[in-house]
């Protein structure tokens, strides 16, 4: 292999990928596997995750399924107990998991607010705590990549709860960056723009869809395998002097002209 390459590998680490049953986290846990990773896919479902291990294990890959809600940092502490039983300390972390209730702000409710804010802020506060906390113990320096968004730059109607939470993570990797880097883990921070899933592809053959597709310079959207680069630079040795980034990959939406 090109030596050049070779610090983009992710030989003997453990990596965790919460949200992993679908879209992003999937196709990340899958990324990670394929760079040489033991991959613990976490979600609140074992089930949902459970056919994805296999099919990493069917490719020659190791990789387990755990349960993990991450609003609760019990679930959590549990999940990395069974995930270090099973393939050893976790070093590379991706916090994935996510959720939207997309409505006008004076329509939100205390629980859509709170829910927005439990998931995508606290649970990646959690999960990152506990990653930390372990790889401190073990002496052993590792890698967060936190999932969060464009929204943390620009904005967009009925998302404020989204919005919010994105910008959020986005200063809690900046300051959790600045704590642990004594202890060689780096946090590190990936804002996708759209990107068509399973979830929204349809969405975007509509003309609402078609409308924003033209607001993006690029004139498209991405497609998942453009995250490939980014997430490995992040979370390998290859990128072994960034920690606090916030990486956009986003066909140049945010810096768009108003």
């Amino acid at each position: 292999m090109n030596e050049l390459l070779q610090p983009f590998l992710l030989q003997d680490k453990v990596a965790l990928v919460t949200g992993a049953s679908s879209g992003f986290g999937r196709h990340f846990a899958t990324v990670l596997a394929r760079a040489g990773a033991r991959v613990v896919l976490g979600a609140r479902r074992t089930e949902l995750v459970e056919e994805l291990a296999q099919g990493i294990r069917d490719d020659g890959g190791e990789a387990v399924a755990v349960t993990m809600d991450v609003t609760d940092s019990a679930s959590v502490a549990a999940a990395f107990d069974q995930a270090e039983a099973a393939l050893g300390l976790v070093t590379v972390v991706v916090n994935n998991a996510g959720i939207t209730i997309p409505k006008p702000l004076v329509e939100l409710s205390d629980a859509d607010w709170g829910g927005v804010i439990d998931t995508n802020l606290n649970g990646v506060a959690f999960v990152t705590r506990e990653a930390a906390q372990r790889m401190i113990a073990a002496e052993v320096g590792g890698s967060i990549v936190n999932i969060a968004s464009i929204l943390a730059e620009r904005v967009q109607k009925s998302l404020t709860n989204y919005a919010a939470s994105k910008a959020a993570v986005v200063q809690f990797t900046k300051n959790a960056a600045l704590e642990l880097a004594r202890h060689d883990i780096r946090v590190n921070a990936l804002c996708p723009g759209y990107f068509q899933t399973e979830l929204n592809r349809d969405w975007f053959d509509t003309a609402d869809g078609q409308a924003l597709v033209r607001r993006i310079p690029q004139r498209r959207t991405g497609q998942l395998h453009e995250l490939n680069g980014p997430l490995l630079l992040l979370a390998s040795d290859a990128g072994s002097l960034m920690t606090g980034a916030a990486l956009t990959v986003d066909g140049g939406h945010v810096v768009s002209s108003l």
